[in-house]
């Protein structure tokens, strides 16, 4: 098995971009954060990658747009997170 590749689009003062990565971190599973604080050019790409979404967070699991803390957390209450992390 291997991990699959997380990507994660963030700001430096967002408290759900924390508790996003808390949850990943507390998986153990390893995560790639952009920051888009100051990068309006990457904020340009993260919305055109999340279906215009500005809000952040924004996750990336592979290729499956998660969306935001809320729906992450939500993936985890329904036992689907774990399967979406591992990719055969």
């Amino acid at each position: 098995m291997t991990m699959t590749q997380i990507v994660i689009y963030t700001t430096n003062s967002c408290p759900y971009c924390m508790m996003a990565k808390n949850l990943l971190n507390k998986k153990g599973v390893k995560f790639e954060e952009i920051d888009v604080t100051y990068d309006p050019a990457e904020r340009q790409r993260m919305m055109a990658r999340a279906g215009g979404r500005r809000s952040v967070p924004q996750i990336f699991i592979g290729a499956v747009h998660v969306g935001g803390c809320d729906e992450l957390h939500a993936l985890e209450a329904k036992r689907g997170l774990d399967a979406l992390l591992v990719s055969a």
